[in-house]
């Protein structure tokens, strides 16, 4: 795979591959030197691999970048069944990228909102151990684990409980079979970049897809979020984590962040003065966080497994 610069963000960029993952087509761009350590970035909703365009140009220089636009989103395939975005066929779709991009080292995984909560079905998964070097999340929670804390806080903070769930209305919306769509397209796809610029306090770059993006992203939540909510899984995680909060997410409260205590036997936590779309906004920052995680990671000790 050949070493890339970092496109203009207002030009649409030619997928470098275009990959078969769980019987879904994957449209994958790489950037720096593949001689390098390999970071690959998982994006969320309702963005695509270009989101990362910022970040990476940031650390291309020191590490071979991977990202791909996950299903439904971009210019990979778009499943029209809701079940085809269930979790465990996402993490076979990142599983390709990884056999793609790094058949013979563990890379650096970093995930943002549903490219991290996808991203943590890997990182609690003792089938890929072996893959993994760490797991950096941003913004995104691992949907188990939630499930697990939403009922420790229900017995004890019920107030903090009710915080969360006013962050979190617009996932009830979601769950609606044609009114979320619809509601989609006829009302907020028009307004997406404006209401991005507002949230972030600056204009964001929005992929030309973004219509499209969105009315299949949502098929994410409907898939994901009641079965693990009402069943949720023990999954501690199987590789070190490295948790960026951004302190001004009006999505993700700090709460969800802690919660990761409980599951991670080697966790860090670092902060940062941001909105939920971080890793566009104050990408110097979040490019430094990881840098400095990843070198201090090299002479680091394996810590133990967290008790399941």
């Amino acid at each position: 795979m050949p070493s890339r610069s970092i496109a203009n963000e207002r030009v649409e960029r030619t997928p470098d591959a275009v990959i078969e993952g769980d019987g879904v087509h994957l449209a994958c761009y790489t950037d720096g030197d593949p001689a390098q350590p390999t970071l690959v970035f998982v994006h969320g909703y309702p963005d695509t691999a270009r989101v990362w365009d910022r970040l990476v140009g940031h650390l291309a220089h020191r590490y071979h970048c991977v990202r791909y636009d996950v299903r439904g989103a971009g210019r990979s395939e778009r499943p029209a069944s809701v079940s085809a975005y269930k979790l465990a066929h996402l993490e076979r779709d990142l599983k390709a990228v990884l056999d793609w991009a790094s058949p013979n080292a563990p890379v650096h995984l970093i995930g943002h909102d549903w490219g991290s909560i996808q991203s943590w079905e890997a990182a609690t998964d003792p089938a890929m151990v072996d893959r993994l070097a760490s797991f950096t999340t941003i913004s995104g929670p691992c949907l188990d684990h939630v499930g697990h804390g939403l009922r420790l806080q229900w017995r004890r903070d019920r107030a903090a409980l009710v915080r969360q769930m006013k962050r979190s209305w617009y996932i009830g919306l979601f769950q609606l079979p044609w009114l979320a769509p619809l509601g989609w397209r006829h009302v907020l796809a028009e307004r997406w970049p404006a209401t991005l610029a507002r949230l972030e306090g600056e204009p964001l770059p929005v992929a030309a897809t973004w219509r499209e993006d969105g009315r299949h992203g949502i098929k994410l939540y409907r898939a994901n979020i009641a079965p693990r909510l009402a069943r949720p899984r023990r999954r501690p995680a199987i590789t070190p984590v490295h948790a960026i909060v951004a302190r001004r997410d009006p999505f993700i409260g700090r709460g969800l962040v802690d919660g990761m205590k409980a599951w991670v036997a080697d966790l860090q936590i670092d902060d940062i003065d941001a909105g939920h779309w971080a890793i566009a906004s104050r990408a110097p920052e979040v490019a430094a966080l990881i840098d400095n995680y990843i070198a201090v990671r090299k002479n680091k000790p394996a810590a133990p497994e967290t008790a399941s």
